[in-house]
């Protein structure tokens, strides 16, 4: 044994596969200034080696023709488990079959080098290789190491993102004089429609996330209405409510204009949903008149969840209804004319929806 005062990790390990065991003296003699070696008489033992521990090994130095399994068996079994990737295979052998040595090849071995070998020519070729798949795995290294530093950043912005897009929204809330908890509650009943009822079927978690993250953003141009109109007590008069209907466009126009918000998975959802969460099954609804199934799924479901949401909480200028109230008055289509099918899921999970509410109750 080496007297080197390199550890075996720094020096590198060999596993020299060869049922001859003048060879594999041969082999370890060659490469003892560079590496340990680890011994295997035949391929089966050698395979077990490199299945318990493939890191281990710097090297396979592999002979073709062993007892009990031989060489290419051996590359198969590597090739099958993607090792040969990773680990660089070297097929010593006096075996010079063309279709065994294709087959090597084929089955990801680095070289093959036929015997006797010459010392200084074998260390070159074996040498040169355990180099560059060193190299290579310092790199892959490396760049994990700032793909997790830049996905880290990424994710930080991400989230301070979404906390400003929900404080925005939370500011214009407050603005009509309503609890920062409606955005917060239109997001959790829309995010639970979607995971909990087959009204999300066919959208990927990812998306779902971002819906619900859109829902947030439905009323955001309000912030284009005045005072006098959004927090006025009575009934609006014919004019107030038309200029009260433009929210919706202005809203779609000031996600418009957010030029990171427009990098943002959840933008197109956010965009549709500010547009057209006022819009009816019916066709009745503002502002491009949309029926039916032309409007989508997601700004189906934040419209309920905006109206139920607004009957069952308290307001400046109304008292909180009932949920059999709520229930009564959107299936009566007092609030609008909803997707039949969109209200037998809403009112499915209706109890799960209400303990969003219990919070609240107990405040006030």
């Amino acid at each position: 044994m080496s007297l080197s005062l390199q550890s075996d990790q720094e020096r590198g390990v060999l596993l020299i596969v060869d049922d001859d065991e003048m060879n594999r003296a041969i082999l370890e003699n060659i490469f003892k200034k560079d590496y340990t070696a680890d011994h295997a008489e035949n391929g089966k033992v050698g395979l077990d080696c490199i299945l318990q521990t493939p890191d281990k090994y710097s090297a396979i130095l592999l002979d073709v023709v062993m007892p009990e399994m031989n060489g290419i068996e051996v590359l198969r079994r590597m090739n099958t488990e993607s090792l040969t990737k990773a680990l660089p295979v070297f097929l010593i052998t006096g075996e010079a079959n063309d279709a065994i040595i294709k087959e090597a090849y084929d089955l990801g071995v680095m070289d093959v080098i036929l015997k006797p070998v010459t010392p200084h020519i074998v260390q070159r070729r074996v040498n040169s290789v355990v180099e560059l798949f060193r190299a290579r795995k310092i790199l892959s290294g490396q760049v994990e190491t700032l793909q997790a530093e830049q996905l880290h950043q990424a994710q930080k912005l991400l989230r301070m993102n979404e906390g400003m897009i929900e404080s925005l929204s939370t500011a214009i809330e407050f603005r009509s004089g309503e609890s920062g908890e409606h955005v917060r509650r239109i997001r959790d009943i829309t995010c639970f429609l979607l995971r909990h009822t087959d009204l999300g079927d066919g959208i990927a978690e990812a998306d779902k996330e971002s819906i619900a993250l859109a829902a947030v953003m439905h009323d955001v141009g309000k912030i284009a209405i005045s005072d006098a109109i959004l927090n006025k007590p009575g009934k609006l008069t014919p004019e107030e409510f038309t200029i009260m209907k433009t929210h919706t466009q202005r809203g779609a126009e000031l996600l418009e204009k957010i030029p990171q918000l427009r990098e943002h998975d959840s933008y197109l959802y956010a965009y549709d949903i500010a547009l057209h969460h006022h819009e009816r099954w019916d066709g009745r609804g503002y502002p491009d008149g949309l029926k039916g199934d032309e409007i989508t799924i997601w700004a189906q479901i934040v419209s309920l969840a905006d109206v139920y949401d607004a009957l069952v909480s308290e307001r400046c200028y109304k008292r909180a209804f009932s949920r059999e109230e709520a229930r009564s008055m959107i299936l009566g289509n007092k609030c609008g004319v909803f997707n039949p099918l969109l209200l037998d899921r809403f009112f499915s999970v209706e109890d799960e929806l209400a303990k969003l509410y219990v919070h609240d109750q107990k405040e006030a």
